[in-house]
């Protein structure tokens, strides 16, 4: 029997003890040679771009001789304004890489030794970083479509007749989002979250190329999508595959995201669910590279991603 990637050597490259072990000088210039790693490691002025930079020794700080601004490490990335060191923010980084089904927020903060809203801040923001690719990508050749309701719980009736059934739109409370999933087959994966998948179309024509081949089911929402596209659909109230018409992969990323709602978040509120869909879609397309890889990816998304709006200013409720 092959052994599973995740159980292999060759997935398992990165060290938390290790970082943890680094001194702050260690973990200082270790970020440093990440956040500009295209100038050798050497600072850069993140304003004008002047290679041209002084730096002072009584505080890890920069200034530039172009503009005279003054700028650190952490300038004009995620991690601007930030009041944890460096170490502890590559531990955080580790940490999330590690939990194959996402980490939870609270967990982040018992390991870290800070409060809640720190480990949930720094975690979104890590999550931003991770889906901000997604902003501006398409997908084609041969694409998977299929959506998913999530959050807008209510807890079942004791009996049976006074259940309500939340598919009805007269029983939703409107916290219930359904994400829909773009998928390439060996490819990469777009999450997006709509109020109903009907919502969805202008988006999936925006996103998948002209030309491509759709997958989907026999959900009525989809029907508008077949002036567009050569479409193959399959009936799941009878079979899960028909010939080439399947959703597998799509319903691969939903298994993902629901085991990390259930089993890791207990719960996503719909305000952030865009956000976990597209940590969850970061990690269904990684999941074959080494812990060490996508370690070294997130502190590079993270690095080049500028300051958050979102995020920005949480503490005084500005975001």
């Amino acid at each position: 029997m092959s052994q599973h990637f995740l159980l292999s050597a060759k997935a398992r490259t990165l060290s938390l003890a290790k970082v943890m072990r680094l001194s702050d000088e260690e973990a200082y210039e270790a970020f440093k040679a990440i956040r500009w790693a295209d100038n050798d490691g050497e600072a850069y002025c993140p304003r004008c771009g002047c290679l041209d930079v002084y730096k002072y020794e009584s505080r890890r700080i920069f200034k530039c001789a172009g503009c005279h601004s003054q700028f650190s490490l952490t300038t004009g990335t995620i991690f601007a304004s930030r009041k944890m060191s460096i170490r502890d923010l590559l531990a955080a980084i580790a940490i999330f890489v590690n939990g194959a089904k996402g980490y939870s927020a609270l967990q982040l903060s018992r390991d870290l030794d800070c409060q809640y809203k720190t480990a949930f801040v720094l975690a979104h923001k890590i999550r931003e970083a991770l889906g901000a690719e997604n902003k501006t990508r398409t997908v084609s050749g041969d694409v998977e479509i299929d959506g998913a309701y999530f959050g807008g719980y209510v807890k079942p009736e004791n009996h049976k007749d006074d259940r309500k059934d939340l598919r009805l739109k007269r029983n939703q409370t409107g916290k219930r989002k359904v994400v829909v999933i773009m998928r390439e087959r060996q490819g990469r994966t777009l999450p997006f979250v709509f109020d109903h998948e009907a919502d969805s179309l202008p988006t999936i024509e925006a996103r998948v190329q002209t030309g491509s081949t759709v997958y989907a089911d026999e959900a009525s929402s989809w029907d508008g999508l077949q002036a567009r596209y050569a479409m193959h659909r399959v009936n799941h109230s009878v079979q899960f595959k028909d010939n080439e018409a399947c959703t597998n992969q799509a319903e691969s990323f939903f298994s993902r995201l629901r085991r990390a709602e259930v089993g890791t978040h207990h719960h996503i509120s719909g305000k952030y669910l865009r956000h976990y869909a597209n940590e969850m879609a970061w990690r269904e397309d990684h999941r074959r590279v080494s812990n060490g890889e996508q370690y070294g990816l997130v502190i590079a998304a993270a690095l080049a991603h500028p300051v958050s709006r979102e995020w920005k200013g949480y503490w005084q409720r500005a975001a």
